[in-house]
């Protein structure tokens, strides 16, 4: 089994940043790209964005383009997300997931493991 550990999220004023982290553990699989989703309440989960994780290329969603950056550590098996000029519309759940695939055309729609979730609260 594979285990996705967020953390890092928070309560923040609008302009401010978080950075989350998402620590991956358990059984090795072809771990091909990791990535972000979140969920606010009352909305349907929506990609936020995702890092090939040979190659490290990225991919995000327009509404964060600009202001949100993952990188990755591969020594630590451990994706970021540094969120800056946060807004109250980025307020969520925030879902570390990884897959086996990277082509964006499928891991855009979801991805194969998820983490439980963190909590981002953006104040106006």
């Amino acid at each position: 089994q594979v285990q996705l550990v967020e953390s890092g999220g928070g309560l923040v004023q609008a302009g401010g940043s978080l950075r989350l982290s998402c620590a991956a553990s358990g059984r090795t699989f072809r771990r091909n790209s990791m990535g972000w989703f979140r969920q606010a309440p009352g909305k349907e989960r929506e990609f936020v964005g995702a890092i090939t994780w040979s190659v490290g290329i990225t991919y995000y969603a327009d509404s964060v383009k600009g202001r949100f950056t993952i990188s990755r550590d591969y020594a630590k098996n451990t994706v970021y997300l540094q969120m800056n000029s946060l807004k109250p519309e980025d307020t969520a759940v925030y879902y570390c997931a990884a897959d086996g695939s990277s082509d964006y055309g499928r891991i855009r729609y979801g991805m194969d493991y998820w983490g439980k979730g963190t909590l981002v609260t953006v104040s106006a």
